[in-house]
């Protein structure tokens, strides 16, 4: 799993027919404590996740299993919008 922020759309009006009605939304994966990380994702959204939220993501083949995501091409699916992280205190500066 992947802990990202939703940093974007994707609007493409032309697609594979099997991703009509799905949301693409651009991702940026962070760390526990918030900081970017170098890359960025595009994934299908499964649960209603909207900008600057933190979402948990997934790929391959288990995003594949997402709500709404079987048979589609689907390499990455956001399945969870994040309300909290707890770190212990030594976990989050990297002890």
């Amino acid at each position: 799993m992947i802990l990202a922020r939703v940093v974007g759309t994707i609007v493409a009006t032309r697609k594979d027919p099997r991703l009509e009605g799905k949301k693409l939304l651009i991702i940026k994966p962070v760390t526990p404590d918030g900081k970017d990380e170098s890359s960025y994702l595009i994934a299908v959204d499964a649960v209603g996740a909207g900008f600057r939220e933190t979402v948990i993501a997934v790929t391959g083949s288990s995003a594949r299993m997402a709500e709404g995501c079987k048979d589609r091409p689907v390499d990455t699916a956001i399945i969870g919008i994040v309300d909290t992280i707890s770190l212990d205190k030594g976990v989050a500066k990297g002890s």
